[in-house]
């Protein structure tokens, strides 16, 4: 099947408008692919796209009416966007020489199901998926947003063959995003002078990092020694809990999560185009670190470059955070074992 792309007009109207001087660059280098033109995967395309990461996208999905609806839809706003090159197909081979893969494919999370109860029926879809995209873009960055993410992106690690550097789960990014807008909203200043982590599990035994919670280098901890105890008589536990509950939150009311995890993925992105250096929350391989023995991948702060990760942060948590840490893997390697993949 060919790709659908409605760019390559010829004739004689193009011979005598342009006169050719030198052949056309094919692959602009930036080039992303995204699998899956759900809400998610939409909201990831449209927000690398409006935020100019990447000159280059190409959909993939197995609804061809839907993909190829998508992909006219956001080509008629090419003048808005710096005319970036989109195209669709369902035939794998439109991702060729890829930066980076996002896979959002899967079947979507129901109003009160766990992320943990969609693993199976995701890592069957991830293993029809990832073999492809392998062979057409070896060098390229996998980066997982189905759910429950931690444990796809193991999952998409053990089918790829490539490196742990190269495989990333968007995680907490989001969790994390959630949580500063919360405690911005509790203290009255801006998200993005809040610094506060979300780790371990995208998802219910994700653990907040109360130790490290400051704004402009005061920590919150030595302000009020309680914060994120049962003890808080100000309740910034919480935050936390809300933080948990805010994609149930979201999915009953709208069905499904889409705008933050789109805007949390094109963020992402742009730090690996860019090698920026940039620190996020994502799913990475832990183990041997913060006392973690089992082979999961759990979100830590992590250093974000043009390979993958470069590097991970070891951050100084208190003896509750770490033994929750440790929870949130025993707990995802519980499910794992019992995946057949």
């Amino acid at each position: 099947m060919f790709p659908y792309s409605f760019s390559h007009a010829d004739g004689s109207t193009k011979r005598a408008l342009l006169e050719t001087v030198a052949p056309q660059v094919i692959t602009s280098g930036n080039k992303i692919s995204v699998v899956g033109v759900g809400m998610v995967g939409m909201a990831c395309a449209f927000s690398i796209l409006t935020q100019n990461v990447s000159s280059e996208v190409a959909l993939v999905d197995a609804i061809e009416d839907k993909l190829i609806g998508e992909m006219l839809d956001l080509q008629h706003g090419s003048q808005f966007m710096r005319n970036a090159k989109i195209r669709a197909s369902t035939d794998y081979s439109i991702t060729v020489g890829s930066r980076v893969c996002i896979v959002t494919a899967g079947v979507r999370q129901r109003e009160g199901e766990s992320r943990l109860e969609l693993v199976q029926r995701n890592t069957d879809i991830l293993k029809m998926i990832i073999p492809q995209l392998i062979s057409y873009s070896p060098n390229t960055i996998l980066l997982i947003v189905t759910n429950p993410v931690d444990i796809l992106t193991y999952v998409a690690w053990r089918i790829s063959g490539l490196p742990k550097h190269r495989v990333i789960g968007s995680g907490t990014n989001l969790d994390s995003s959630r949580f500063r807008f919360l405690m911005s909203q509790k203290l009255g200043v801006a998200p993005t002078s809040c610094h506060a982590w979300i780790i371990g599990e995208h998802g219910d035994s994700s653990v907040a990092v109360w130790s490290g919670v400051n704004v402009a280098g005061i920590n919150l901890q030595l302000i009020n020694p309680s914060i994120g105890t049962d003890d808080d008589t100000d309740k910034w536990i919480d935050i936390h809990k809300k933080v948990i509950n805010s994609a149930y939150d979201i999915i009953r009311l709208k069905g499904y999560t889409s705008w933050a995890i789109g805007l949390s993925v094109s963020d992402l992105v742009s730090a690996i185009l860019n090698n920026t250096g940039n620190v996020h929350a994502v799913s990475v391989n832990v183990t041997g670190m913060h006392g973690i023995a089992e082979d999961v991948f759990l979100s830590l702060p992590a250093v974000l470059g043009e390979n993958g990760i470069t590097d991970i942060i070891k951050q100084q948590l208190n003896n509750d955070e770490v033994l929750s840490l440790q929870n949130s893997a025993r707990l995802l390697y519980e499910v794992q074992n019992k995946l057949k993949f």
